[in-house]
């Protein structure tokens, strides 16, 4: 079996109708920015399908606008925290928190390739236009876009965390069993202790019915994040190609391009000479050099600013991009967010380089990629020394972006160019 066959029967095999789960065991629900990824593989050979992923992302969205970053479509005791300790308040269970808004993009992106699909890109615009409206009124802060919980922004346990965890004592946290890590070996997963912080912040939330207005102010963790800012900002942009073709107030998206292009400068640490996370609550930057911070091209903030990191950084390690800098205290190669290289956040990466005019790293962190995939296979993420498969195996969106960009053979489509 070829690579591209392995990866579309990945897709098969995690497909639940209508949705994909990331991996199965795992992560046995629909999460949100997995699914759009999915959504990008499935185009590869089933444009139809990818089509179904998104809107059954959208069939979750809270009348706040909001889209969930779990779907609990059907009960599951494998995993944990699951619907009865979110207590969610949308048409389908789910979280009470989002994910990275790359959806706009990607709607964008699956229309170029099929036109023929414009009805169904039309009826996603006013919804997109309403979750893009909720991250404006309730994570905007100078334009920079917060996250009230690690989870939202996929980084689950990036250091970025470690000074915001610092201050939290996750008090009244009742005891639990975690199922992660009867799934995928300890070290390669967050510590305990995050993971105490973690279940806090959703008893917070829980607790308030998902208030917005009082987590703003009670909510001890609020920091202003690389990965949403600029995967917002990208995917606002976007919108507004959609808006101006299908119809929405550009003033109003004009005015949030606005807004965050003012935000991302807010996320760029001077002494760092780094675009880094900031600690609302601390007031200060967070000092990590991450995959996130790498997402500036793909904003279309694009200065080149960032390029003596990317060079430094890709120089440490075989396989690139870490998702920490091996040069930092806590750099651990093979534990989740703190090291490991993810395939899916490289292809944003490239993708926003190759459209800046740096087409040469474009080149370099595609084939990268490509070796490390095809060397070992579907992995959740991979260890940056040798490209050893890490976390979950027959990963949703490893497959997919292998179908859509990694692949020798994904050429065959405009998007990959």
């Amino acid at each position: 079996m070829t690579r591209d066959e392995e990866a579309r029967a990945i897709l098969a095999g995690n497909d639940r109708g209508g949705y994909t789960v990331p991996t199965d065991g795992l992560y046995p629900y629909q999460w949100n920015w997995d699914s759009v990824f999915a959504a990008l593989g499935f185009a590869e050979h089933d444009m139809g399908r990818a089509w179904d992923e998104i809107d059954t992302l959208f069939s979750g969205q809270w009348d706040n606008g909001m889209v969930p970053h779990i779907l609990f479509h059907k009960v599951d005791p494998s995993y944990f925290p699951g619907p009865d300790i979110w207590r969610g308040v949308g048409p389908i269970p789910s979280s009470g928190i989002s994910q990275p808004p790359i959806a706009g993009t990607f709607v964008r992106w699956l229309l170029e390739l099929d036109e023929s699909f414009a009805a169904r890109a039309e009826a996603l615009v006013p919804r997109l236009i309403a979750w893009h409206r909720w991250f404006m009124e309730w994570r905007s802060e100078g334009g920079a876009i917060v996250v009230t919980h690690p989870w939202e922004t996929g980084r689950d346990n990036c250091p970025d965390w470690d000074g915001p965890f610092a201050a939290i004592e996750p008090v009244g946290i009742e005891s639990y069993r975690r199922r992660d890590t009867t799934h995928v070996v300890e070290e390669e997963r967050p510590l305990q202790a995050q993971y105490d912080r973690f279940l806090y912040l959703v008893k917070l939330g829980a607790e308030s019915g998902w208030d917005e207005a009082y987590l703003r102010e009670a909510n001890p963790f609020r920091v202003a994040d690389p990965t949403m800012t600029f995967t917002l900002l990208r995917s606002t942009r976007d919108l507004r190609v959609l808006a101006e073709r299908f119809g929405g107030d550009l003033a109003e998206i004009d005015g949030w391009i606005a807004a965050m292009e003012a935000g991302a400068e807010r996320l760029w640490n001077a002494e760092a000479e780094t675009y880094d996370c900031y600690d609302e609550r601390a007031d200060k930057h967070t000092g990590v050099v991450s995959n996130a911070s790498f997402l500036s091209w793909y904003a279309g903030v694009g200065d080149d600013r960032m390029l003596p990191q990317l060079e430094r950084v890709c120089g440490l390690e075989t396989y690139f991009i870490p998702s920490t800098d091996p040069a930092h205290p806590a750099y651990e190669p093979k534990r989740y967010w703190r090291g490991p290289v993810w395939a899916m956040m490289n292809l944003l990466i490239a993708k926003g380089l190759a459209e800046q005019g740096h087409g040469d790293w474009a080149s370099k962190i595609t084939e990268n990629t490509r070796a490390m995939i095809a060397e070992n296979g579907f992995a959740e993420y991979f260890d940056p020394r040798d490209g050893a498969p890490a976390g979950g195996r027959n990963f949703t969106w490893t497959a997919a972006v292998w179908l859509a960009w990694a692949s020798p053979t994904a050429g065959r489509n405009a998007w990959a160019a």
